[in-house]
């Protein structure tokens, strides 16, 4: 049998910015990488095969890298998912800049050298659930964003954090072609950014992060759908009211601000208790949160049909 185009078991390596470090070894020593027996434990799900470690249920397989840099939903480059890498391949990711603001005690702006040298990496191994109900397996490599907020020191009065991507038309087509309320927005409440789950991403597949997949750094918050992970990050802002958000602005009866993964909660289009893992033949049944149920205390006593 061809098993060529089945997808491949997971692995769990460190990732290597290829062009900042040129050695493993050296990688380790700068950026402090855990190794991924290190961090099993912050990637497990409830589920018994998260994928944060060998598939011991043999039903979650990391998506193969070519699938995962080729289907790519990004609107600033385009509608087309098959088209993004083309039309990103060109997209300038050096120098880069995060500002982090708002409602904090020392707010500051770091360069990506900055975020590489002073948060060590980690590897964690995440479903991805598109709200467009198809999925992914896919191995990043960055720090959880509770650290980076430590450090700035959010005020007492910050109950929000809102997320700001890149806005560069010159480069990034659909930010001409498509009349959206550019740039994208997004946001969490305070304590889900605080989640050791939630996470700042610089690198993926062993490589740093690709334009269309995000780059340089993007949020990946493993138990929402997938519109809630901003790429391409440019601004963090800790405030007091619910921030707006791109999709929720455009359609708030089918985007909700929270957009948790609920197979019980349908889109206006379509079901959400199924999706189609990328690289697989069939569907799959649809888990709360994305099989990451630790994170149900934080929505204790909230009806997830309403606040969807």
């Amino acid at each position: 049998m061809n098993t060529e185009n089945f997808p491949q078991p997971i692995k769990q390596e460190p990732i290597t910015p290829k062009q900042l470090y040129l050695t493993r070894r050296k990688f380790l020593e700068a950026a402090g990488i855990l190794t991924a027996s290190t961090i099993l434990a912050a990637c497990l799900g409830s589920d018994p095969a998260s994928p944060s470690g060998s598939p011991t249920s043999g039903t979650d397989i990391m998506t193969r890298k070519d699938l995962a840099t080729s289907f790519n939903n990004f609107y600033e480059f385009g509608t087309s998912k098959s088209s993004v890498a083309e039309r990103a391949k060109d997209f300038q990711m050096q120098p880069w800049q995060v500002e982090v603001g708002g409602l904090v005690r020392y707010p500051r702006i770091f360069s990506m050298e900055e975020l590489l040298d002073n948060f060590t990496q980690e590897e964690r191994i995440y479903r991805m659930r598109c709200v467009e109900a198809w999925s992914m397996v896919l191995p990043w490599a960055g720090f959880p964003l509770a650290q980076l907020l430590e450090v700035v020191e959010p005020l007492p009065e910050a109950k929000f954090v809102g997320f700001q991507s890149v806005y560069r038309p010159e480069e990034m087509p659909g930010q001409v072609g498509l009349e959206f309320p550019w740039p994208y927005l997004e946001g969490l409440r305070l304590d889900e950014a605080q989640h050791p789950l939630t996470l700042l991403a610089m690198g993926l597949y062993a490589e740093p992060l690709t334009p269309q997949n995000g780059g340089p750094i993007r949020l990946v918050v493993p138990w929402k759908y997938g519109f809630k992970s901003a790429k391409a990050l440019v601004k963090i802002t800790l405030q007091a009211d619910q921030p707006v958000t791109f999709w929720n602005a455009i359609a708030p009866q089918e985007y909700g601000f929270y957009a948790n993964v609920n197979p019980a909660v349908d889109h206006p289009r379509w079901s959400q208790s199924e999706e189609r893992r990328i690289g697989e033949i069939g569907s799959r049944a649809t888990q709360l949160f994305n099989g990451y149920e630790e994170v149900a205390p934080l929505y204790e006593g909230m009806d997830l049909s309403v606040n969807f």
